[in-house]
């Protein structure tokens, strides 16, 4: 999902969001207004950032600035955990491995997003899940990232 698809949404239910200078964050969201970082170079860190600025619109509630309380570690957890799904969902690693790319450079421009939120993305996803995730007839190991195609036998 790119940054145009994202501020799209964002619109379409009423948030607004502007780009600006912060100092510390690279997103905030305050009621109906999101901000991002002017300053970040490239529309991908902005849709990284705007995903979870809208995880935390879709999923969180009142102030969680003071990460040292758990209930607002908890809520920022909940909130990139939305943006993992929304931008590297399972579906689209196994499109990845069906479109056969193979590297996690490729992997992350693929799902335009940077490598380092993919590593979170995987990171999150093997903590919820373990070693790997059975989806249909795929399933995804998670480190080292793999997708294996599940074929049943037939007996004659």
């Amino acid at each position: 999902m790119t940054y145009e698809e994202l501020l799209n949404e964002a619109h379409g239910i009423g948030l607004k969001v502007k780009e600006k200078p912060l100092h510390g964050n690279l997103g905030r969201l305050h009621g109906k207004r999101i901000a991002i970082k002017k300053e970040l170079p490239t529309t991908i860190e902005k849709a990284c950032v705007l995903a979870e600025e809208l995880g935390h619109y879709y999923t969180t509630t009142g102030n969680i600035l003071d990460q040292t309380n758990p209930r607002n570690r908890k809520q920022e957890l909940t909130a990139r955990a939305w943006s993992y799904h929304r931008l590297a969902p399972l579906t689209k690693l196994i499109d990845a491995y069906n479109f056969r790319i193979s590297s996690r450079y490729e992997l992350a421009e693929y799902l335009n997003v940077t490598e380092e939120f993919l590593q979170n993305a995987l990171a999150y996803y093997s903590g919820k899940y373990g070693i790997s995730k059975v989806i249909d007839n795929y399933e995804i190991y998670f480190d080292p990232l793999a997708v294996i195609e599940i074929f049943e036998e037939y007996i004659f």
